[in-house]
């Protein structure tokens, strides 16, 4: 059987290269919206961190109607971090939308989600979005992403593959670069004829292929996928196997099934081969499981997802605070909420230790973990975790660390910083060209070198720099890279901080806190320009006398404390502290809190 009526394709770019606006276009016009409807921007984006951070971090899905052929689309993070996201839901698709931005041209993860798609056979059609742009150099951004298509060994029928160009957040497209157009009519022309009707095998036996899970505190897990053969049906008996796991071996029953139209999901009886479904009524599902008709088991092979890079130690808050502000605080709370997090995230992994209180969370970046840390921080959730740390890889005897590749747009000014900076962090430069009064400098760079870099790299390029990176290969470990240069001003006593103690730590350099902090021993208050750690009493008051009163701290002036936001304190610390997270605060501390002690283990590390 030949579907006719229905098209499934996937938007994938690099981060900020427009994917949710233009779905947001392809909505509108495609009648998903009534035409008074009021929408808000980037709809797709419906997480309070996603619309917060202005990125996608769960891929979503959608439809739309257009000449009586439905459209499934699938919306794709373009963040690194997340690209776990985008190697799985490229199952459910037999065509990708490639994004471009028309001034920056192809990005690392441009390539890395292009070789994915590659590697799958599938059908791609180039769009080259942000054409309105001031600053728009069209014809050199198709140019580079010819030559990206070239360099990753795609086929002549892929590298012929039609080029659109668009604006998204006008809503306009165009197949000639000096045109303007005038709504998205050429791009869904292009969809529908450059992406050819699926051929598929609607009278076999089931095999529905699940590569999103979604959850719901009625129903429980919600399988999402594409139906590869046969007819789904609401109550058919089925069977749930796995491709890599042969273990796998579930009956069951699909109580409930859903299609997608529009952001709706709406209830449907039964769903044809090639058809984007929900399911409910498999508690047990997971991503990867082939659903089977119960008398023909036959799993689908399932895409493998890269392996983490990246990892921190999640343990229960043990500070002089724990418990005070969290909801979810005990060991158990937290193991099922990370293990739970495992059903959704596919480039997770969560492995116990030796400790009862701790667990390894490894994923594919900072960003990745850091996610993680606010959704569990904003649910309620108290506890601290350990400084990032590179996963190493030990190959014929010899030890192998991963790399990165750096992108860097800066002015030519701050091109210098950069450079010298990249040659402290083992950074390899492979590529560098002019883009008008910039420079686009192209590194290798070992994963760990990057940990902390970001805010410095904002300092040195005074705000204007746009740096973006994706795993690259593991390589032969690159030697010591000093993490920090500077050191820790350290709370001496518990207490609250008064303006008189801080106005004498102040001098020994920038603090974090405020008068009126609650504060414990062993808790970072600041950080000093040398690279030692520094004991302060920011809990100091002046002795009354007949002389002096306390009113007089009033008139000492306090520089502005530097509030850290989750991101900086996970780059600043160090491994000898923790960040404790609860819903209220983010504090650093040692994580030997008495000094005394802390001087004898630093003592002993020196020695040995």
């Amino acid at each position: 059987m030949i579907r006719k009526d229905l098209r499934n394709i996937a938007i994938i770019a690099h981060v900020d290269h427009g994917k949710t606006t233009l779905v947001d276009q392809m909505l509108k016009q495609g009648g998903t919206f009534r035409t008074n409807q009021v929408v808000e921007e980037r709809v797709m984006d419906s997480g309070a961190l996603e619309r917060e951070r202005g990125i996608t971090i769960l891929a979503k899905n959608t439809s739309i109607h257009y000449n009586g052929v439905k459209i499934n689309i699938v919306d794709t993070p373009g963040h690194a971090d997340f690209s776990g996201e985008v190697e799985r839901v490229l199952k459910m698709v037999s065509g990708v939308l490639i994004l471009v931005d028309a001034a920056e041209g192809p990005m690392p993860q441009t390539r890395f989600v292009t070789q994915k798609a590659l590697e799958m056979g599938l059908k791609l059609i180039i769009v080259v979005n942000k054409i309105d742009r001031p600053d728009a150099r069209v014809n050199e951004v198709v140019d580079e992403t010819l030559e990206l298509l070239m360099d990753l060994n795609a086929s002549d029928e892929q590298i012929d593959s039609p080029i659109v160009f668009c604006s998204g957040r006008e809503g306009v497209s165009s197949l000639d670069a000096s045109a303007h157009g005038t709504d998205l009519k050429p791009l869904f022309d292009t969809i529908l004829e450059h992406f050819p009707p699926l051929e598929l095998d609607e009278t076999g036996p089931l095999q529905l292929l699940v590569s999103s899970i979604d959850y719901n505190d009625y129903v429980g897990r919600i399988g999402v996928g594409r139906i590869e053969r046969g007819v789904a049906k609401q109550g058919a008996e089925v069977v749930v196997c796995n491709y890599n796991h042969p273990e796998v071996n579930l009956r069951g029953k699909l109580v409930n099934l859903y299609e997608i139209e529009g952001l709706e999901r709406v209830p449907c009886e039964s769903a044809q081969a090639g058809d984007i479904v929900c399911f409910s009524g498999l508690e047990k599902i997971n991503i990867g499981d082939t659903v089977c008709a119960a008398d023909h088991v036959e799993p689908v092979s399932f895409v493998k997802i890269s392996d983490p890079t990246v990892e921190m130690t999640f343990s229960v808050n043990d500070s002089p605070f724990a418990g005070k502000e969290g909801k979810f605080v005990t060991t158990r709370h937290l193991r099922d909420r990370l293990y739970r997090e495992l059903l959704r995230d596919v480039s997770l992994h969560v492995e116990d230790t030796d400790s009862t209180d701790s667990f390894r969370v490894k994923g594919r970046g900072e960003m990745h973990l850091s996610i993680l840390i606010e959704t569990m921080r904003r649910e309620g959730y108290e506890f601290q975790v350990s400084a990032p740390k590179v996963l190493w890889k030990e190959i014929d005897g010899v030890r192998y660390e991963p790399v990165e590749r750096l992108i860097v747009d800066v002015p030519e000014s701050a091109t210098g910083a950069v450079f010298e900076k990249m040659g402290v962090r083992k950074g390899e430069l492979v590529h560098m060209s002019a883009l008008g009064s910039r420079i686009r400098l192209e590194f290798l760079v070992p994963a760990r070198g990057l940990f902390g870099y970001k805010s410095e790299f904002l300092t040195d390029t005074k705000g204007e720099g746009v740096m973006s990176s994706v795993f690259f290969e593991y390589q032969p470990y690159k030697g010591e890279i000093e993490r920090r240069t500077t050191g820790s001003l350290v709370a001496f006593e518990t207490g609250e901080a008064v303006t008189y103690g801080l106005f004498n730590a102040q001098g020994r350099g920038m603090l974090f806190i405020g008068p009126g902090t609650p504060v414990y021993e062993g808790m970072v208050v600041g950080y000093s320009p040398k690279d030692e750690d520094i004991n302060v009493n920011v809990c100091k008051t002046k002795h009354l006398t007949n002389t002096r009163s306390s009113s007089s701290d009033e008139a000492l002036r306090l520089i502005p404390p530097k509030k850290l936001s989750l991101e900086e304190a996970l780059e600043f610390i160090g491994d000898d502290e923790l960040m404790e997270v609860t819903p209220q605060n983010i504090r650093i501390r040692k994580r030997i809190l008495d000094g005394e002690l802390r001087a004898k283990a630093r003592a002993k590390a020196k020695l040995s």
